[in-house]
């Protein structure tokens, strides 16, 4: 029994159907962590499911609450086979976005798998299930095969990443002695191109704030009082219009990235975005200028206003309204100090006459990550994926959205390698999810393949 039984394995449980069973019933249950009224799904999900799953091969589950009130619980799964032995952490999240039953393509449930050629829609295909699904089932095609591993593992299932992953860090802080192992090896996200094997090394990070314009109490009439009262949806325009050009680049400077490193520049001119077939067509002129579409996603900060509203979009009247709000969003990169940027808009704001706009922070922060490229370990996924791929493998030096990756990479100080199993078309976070069938098949084998290369010996010393 070698590697290749182990490969030939889990494509029997792809081509058996064995796969999609066990992803129709992780889907089924609505673990949407948005809705305080799932709250049980959540602890479903972990108890009746997963645990369940990872006792069979002998892994040992304890379910924690989450230390903050909102989060949801935490699922811990170890596997030990010996003191010498290398120790992988891995990583998912069972919870998933708001289903959007109306919204979905006829003939497409959210909680039931539909097979459209080779697209797999239902909610948390793509994010997060499809992908923890893989990389777990994998592991079990090795004990199969090999009977042992040949390295230990802690598996961490959360339920509240969609929320921002709130207590996450708290936990991991707490139990950091649950969490020793050598290399943390998960799957969230997508893959720039579909065909192409990628890894990502970490994330940038993600910062929320509202800009609020209350100006009175009530609306007035336009006939009455237009020209006389000033409009606060006038105004925002105008004070959005300081922060952000009308082709998308960023003109708060201290907003501005650092210059990217001479490795990160390197590791970004060999990618290619785009996100298959049905992904949007890229818009070459939006963003900063001078940059390529690969160094703007992975290289460099971005805002976006995410909602704005004044007065009553739904149900309009002739009226001047009493106040605006705009959502805002920044995605920065590693050399950004995310507790600089809302201090900088309001100098920012100040400098340009917008005095009577009010920020507030909303959410909690998560914070840029990235592992260099030419780490020990990088090189050694890289090495294990092209033996099984016979491709070269995108090497992201973080992906261009953000995850928790914060809490690995320097809570418990884990060089953190993320293969993503989904791609950008996916429609992750939005009605008619999907994955493709050709990548799952294809990630199920290449991780079978890591798994194989990590208990046969030859990984990075510790």
């Amino acid at each position: 029994m070698n590697r290749d039984d182990a490969i030939r394995r889990i494509e029997s449980y792809f081509g058996d159907g064995e796969f999609k069973i066990d992803l129709q019933r992780r889907v089924a249950i609505r673990t949407e962590s948005q809705i305080p009224e799932r709250r049980s799904e959540l602890y479903r999900y972990l108890s009746d499911e997963m645990a369940p799953s990872l006792e069979a091969v002998d892994f040992s589950c304890r379910i924690f609450d989450n230390p903050r009130e909102e989060g949801g619980p935490f699922l811990i799964a170890h596997r030990h086979e010996g003191d010498r032995l290398p120790t992988v952490m891995t990583y998912g999240h069972g919870d998933v976005v708001r289903g959007e039953d109306d919204q979905w393509r006829d003939g497409l449930d959210p909680w039931q798998i539909t097979e459209e050629g080779e697209r797999w829609y239902g909610r948390g295909t793509a994010d997060n299930e499809a992908q923890h699904t893989i990389n777990l089932e994998a592991m079990k095609a090795v004990l199969e095969i090999r009977g042992h591993l040949g390295f230990n593992v802690v598996a961490l299932i959360e339920t509240s990443e969609e929320l921002g992953s709130p207590g996450l860090k708290e936990f991991c802080t707490v139990h950091k002695d649950l969490f020793k192992a050598d290399v943390f090896i998960a799957s969230d996200g997508p893959r720039p191109q579909p065909q192409t094997p990628t890894i990502f090394l970490g994330s940038r990070g993600c910062f929320d704030f509202t800009m609020t314009i209350e100006l009175r109490d009530g609306g007035h009439h336009s006939g009455n009082w237009g020209g006389l009262l000033s409009n606060p949806g006038v105004i925002m325009a105008h004070a959005l219009a300081t922060i952000v050009d009308a082709k998308g680049q960023i003109l708060v400077d201290a907003w501005k990235p650092e210059p990217m490193t001479n490795a990160v520049r390197q590791a970004i001119a060999r990618l290619k975005v785009g996100g298959g077939d049905g992904a949007p067509e890229i818009d070459t002129e939006w963003g900063e200028p001078g940059m390529t579409a690969e160094e703007k996603v992975f290289g460099s900060n971005t805002f976006e206003i995410c909602a704005f509203e004044t007065g009553n979009p739904r149900n309009p009247v002739s009226a001047i309204p009493p106040r605006a709000l705009a959502h805002g969003h920044i995605r920065y990169v590693v050399g950004t100090d995310p507790e600089t940027l809302l201090p900088a808009l309001r100098e920012h704001l100040d400098a340009n006459g917008f005095d009577m706009v009010k920020l507030e922070a909303v959410g909690d922060i998560m914070y840029a990550t990235r592992l260099d490229p030419g780490h020990p370990w990088v090189r050694w996924v890289v090495k294990s994926i092209e033996s099984t791929s016979a491709c070269d493998v995108a090497v992201l030096p973080n992906i261009g959205g953000s995850l928790p990756n914060d809490v690995f990479a320097e809570v418990l100080g884990l060089p953190t390698i993320w293969v993503p199993h989904s791609y950008a078309g996916c429609s992750q976070h939005a009605p008619d999810e999907h994955v493709l069938a050709p990548v799952c098949r294809d990630a199920l084998r290449i991780m079978a393949g890591l798994w194989w290369d990590l208990g046969d010996g030859g990984t990075p010393s510790p």
